[in-house]
């Protein structure tokens, strides 16, 4: 047997005990996932809770099809939001009443960075924004600077604290960066903007569900997370918005809807908000893919976040093994922090011949996804990805690698993008 054998078998075998010793293995029985594919991409979508088509069948076929209009009371379609929020909320580290679910989590970042801007009150005119942001988060806090007189500010999430003063307003800020898996650092980046008496938004969409938040603990003010990732609520399933409860009376929603009226169905023409985070709803709730989400919920039964982000970290690191055993030296570098205390779960692998790398995993069953022009992204879901799931994709990705020609990524960066998979096979889809 060839020394390369014996150390995959090696690997493998690792694997085998770690999978074995793993107390949320069992957990993988519940999502409709086969063993012909290694499924990474939960960072983008969460797999299918085997469950909830016939929970959502229910939905569907009982309480429209037979209940109809009486399901608003009878199946308790109009408290869902908050409702759900309630349930997400522990996985967050918030307390009941500080999460509403609805909209998408665009629209929740809208309304968190104009009611912090307002909380912030006058004499403060700069809005930090993180400079690694999600595209979309930039977008929106663009606009809503616009609209509230504010400056943006672009500022690397680790210099916020230097960067806040008298000036700043708010700052909107990423928990993981989507692009390379960093974690930044939660509790530190909210006290130093506090030091600086400025409220701070955090976007915990690739956090919730991945790992310990702590909103209450750490007196974030305000945050947004999608549930379609980690959280497994399926295609566009809604996004929630947390407010703290010390700000919640003074929570100003820019979009105050009729579901967010303090006694919406009186039907008046004059606005008086409700009480609690039910001021950040807005319009009539996405009740066929709320309930989806409330049904998706039930995998968290039981589940330990403490575990969970062990087995986060346990994966990643013997993923990066793998992949240091696997692949052809100098074919690919790690953007994912070494630290534990700096990483999400997903691993980023920088790779000049990224496109055409990811399009060949996905076709022989390893399915991540790309971040143009040269990243590779895993993302590993503590309640299915196993070990072994781990030691097969750095091992395909080491005969992908072993197969693909090193070339000079400036050349050929052409040829590459023209071998992108479609939307969709491999990009985040995020709204």
């Amino acid at each position: 047997m060839s020394e390369s054998s014996v150390v995959s078998q090696a690997l493998l075998k690792h694997a085998a005990a770690l999978d074995a010793a793993d107390e949320l293995g069992a957990h993988r029985e519940l999502f409709a996932l086969d063993d012909d594919s290694v499924y990474l991409d939960g960072n983008s979508l969460g797999a299918l809770p085997r469950h909830v088509p016939a929970r959502l069948q229910d939905v569907v076929a009982r309480q429209w099809g037979e209940l109809r209009i009486r399901s608003w009371t009878e199946g308790g379609w109009w408290t869902a939001p908050e409702r759900i929020g309630d349930r997400i909320a522990p996985l967050v580290g918030a307390g009941p009443g500080r999460i509403v679910v609805g909209d998408s989590t665009s629209v929740n970042v809208f309304k968190a960075v104009v009611a912090a801007a307002r909380i912030a009150g006058e004499g403060r005119d700069e809005l930090l924004v993180d400079a690694a942001t999600f595209p979309t988060d930039g977008y929106i806090a663009e606009s809503a600077a616009r609209m509230t007189g504010l400056r943006v500010v672009a500022v690397a999430a680790g210099d916020m604290g230097s960067a806040a003063g008298p000036r700043t307003a708010a700052a909107l800020v990423n928990h993981v960066d989507f692009r390379t898996g960093r974690l930044h650092d939660l509790p530190g980046i909210t006290a130093a903007l506090h030091g600086a008496g400025a409220p701070v938004i955090w976007d915990v969409c690739h956090s919730a569900g991945a790992l310990p938040v702590g909103l209450d603990e750490h007196g974030v003010d305000l945050a947004v997370g999608c549930t379609y990732k980690y959280l497994n609520g399926g295609p566009g399933s809604p996004a929630f918005l947390y407010v703290s409860e010390r700000h919640q009376a003074a929570f100003d929603s820019p979009l105050p809807g009729w579901t967010s009226h303090a006694d919406p169905f009186a039907m008046t023409s004059g606005y008086a908000a409700a009480d609690g985070a039910t001021r950040g709803r807005v319009g009539t709730p996405d009740i066929l893919s709320m309930l989806a989400l409330e049904a998706a919920l039930d995998v968290w039964e039981g589940v330990s976040l403490e575990v969970l982000r062990a087995k986060s970290l346990a994966l990643t690191d013997f993923f990066l093994r793998c992949v240091e055993v696997y692949a052809p030296a100098g074919r690919v570098s790690s953007l994912t922090p070494v630290p534990h205390a700096e990483r999400g779960s997903q691993v980023a692998l920088r790779c000049a011949q990224a496109p055409a790398v990811m399009g060949e995993l996905i076709s022989r069953g390893v399915i991540g996804d790309l971040r143009r022009p040269d990243v590779l992204r895993f993302g590993f879901t503590p309640l299915y990805v196993g070990f072994r799931d781990a030691e097969r994709a750095a091992r395909v990705l080491g005969e992908v690698l072993g197969e693909i020609p090193a070339r000079d990524m400036a050349r050929d960066m052409a040829q590459d993008m023209a071998e992108v998979p479609a939307e969709g096979t491999g990009e985040d889809v995020r709204a």
